[in-house]
């Protein structure tokens, strides 16, 4: 099933759709070295092809893992002899380029300058980081990102009606609910999703020759069990829901365990760490106040990391925040404030406190009789801050915040 052109290539859209750089270079016949990157399944190969097709080329493909660089040489003069007989340009398409040492990547260099052949470096690694800067200053790296759901479902639908390449001569009976099953567990991998799907059609036996390719059919193809979990339904919402609950109510494993569920289903993990965060704020506060920065942290790691390693610093978070004492003592506070600002009459800014920074503010009579704390002792001084008194933040007697309490009811005390 793999594209014969553009028409046919799914996904990619950023680099691919009317008028971006590559679309436009393909186009007009005008592709110099690339390096692609990205996950597997997302169409490094696929699109190698079509810009074959599509500019008329040679396709000489090289698996880097298993070449040397007397193949590299060959291929090179191969592709000078080409254009010398007959004009015809060649790409030289380098599957998994990162495995090259840097002598192998040194062979490359005159000849991708010269434009023959030319290069198409395809690696699942970051190319700044495994290949040489040579290499990466003479050509232009795409970054190919993981098919959506949606894409992936078209591809399986794709493969369903072609009746030459594809299954298409098969009567094969599948819901949609299904097909997102398959785009789900593939996890934006073209070649898992086809993989399942051919797997289950061709060993499911047919029955008055229609086959049945159920949930069951679809979860031994591609080895992972369905959960109940549908992103837009109550599954996600009772998950999400427990989770946040377990983390509140104090219960790791409990949350450990939704946690799993959601990681398993393919939740994505920005959503799951944005839930860990607010909880750290809400539900843990200044009881304490580091839960926040842990959570914070595993946001930032899980997405640097990606899948499957973001799973220990989310979890790592989970455990801390759910393990932590619990307040909400800030999140009541503020949201008392919220209500005074929106119902009551809103409060000037005394006069003492206003910006007295800028030329001519002094004498409008801004920041006079202001009084600098760290002047004082203790670095304290009483003074006016809110016209009207108010009192929204009540720390508790839990964990860290027991001190912060006892901090403000010596102050109150100096003030009495």
């Amino acid at each position: 099933m793999r594209p014969r052109d553009l028409k046919e290539f799914v996904g990619q859209s950023h680099i691919l759709g009317e008028g971006r750089l590559l679309r436009r270079a393909i186009d007009a016949d005008r592709i110099t070295s690339l390096i692609l990157y990205g996950p597997p399944g997302t169409g490094k190969t696929a699109l190698a092809h079509v810009i074959a097709n599509v500019t008329d080329s040679f396709f000489h493909e090289i698996n880097a893992v298993s070449s040397n660089v007397q193949e590299l040489r060959d291929a090179i003069k191969a592709s000078k002899e080409r254009q010398r007989a007959n004009n015809k340009k060649t790409i030289l398409f380098i599957d998994e380029i990162h495995r090259f040492n840097k002598a192998q990547q040194d062979v490359l260099m005159p000849d991708v300058e010269s434009g023959n052949p030319v290069l198409i470096g395809a690696t699942a690694h970051n190319p700044f980081f495994s290949l040489v800067s040579p290499l990466i200053s003479r050509s232009i790296v795409f970054e190919l990102k993981k098919l959506s759901k949606g894409e992936i479902v078209t591809i399986l639908k794709n493969g369903l009606r072609d009746k030459k390449r594809g299954l298409g001569a098969m009567q094969i009976k599948i819901d949609e609910k299904t097909l997102m099953f398959l785009a789900e567990a593939s996890d934006g991998d073209a070649r898992k999703a086809l993989s399942a799907l051919e797997v289950g059609a061709l060993t499911t036996r047919p029955e008055d020759n229609v086959i049945d390719f159920n949930m069951k059919v679809a979860e031994e193809s591609i080895q992972k069990k369905a959960v109940i979990y549908d992103k837009d339904e109550d599954g996600h919402y009772d998950t999400i829901s427990a989770f946040i609950k377990s983390m509140r109510g104090s219960d790791p494993d409990a949350a450990l365990y939704w946690l799993a569920k959601m990681l398993y289903a393919g939740e994505d993990t920005r959503f799951i760490a944005r839930r860990i965060v607010i909880c750290a704020a809400e539900d843990v506060g200044n009881a304490d106040p580091q839960a926040l920065v842990v959570a914070n942290a595993a946001f930032q790691v899980s997405e640097f990391v990606g899948m499957p390693e973001a799973r220990i610093p989310l979890a790592q978070a989970v455990c801390y925040v759910a393990s932590a004492p619990k307040s909400n003592a800030v999140y009541l506070g503020i949201d008392r404030a919220m209500k005074d600002v929106e119902e009551s009459r809103t409060m000037e800014v005394p006069m003492h406190l206003k910006d007295a920074s800028y030329p001519g503010a002094k004498n409008l009579g801004h920041g006079e009789g202001y009084k600098y704390s760290h002047q004082y002792k203790d670095h304290y001084v009483e003074q006016e801050y809110i016209p009207d008194k108010k009192r929204y933040y009540e720390p508790t007697d839990i964990g860290y915040e027991k001190k912060i309490r006892e901090y403000l009811d010596k102050l109150r005390t100096r003030r009495q």
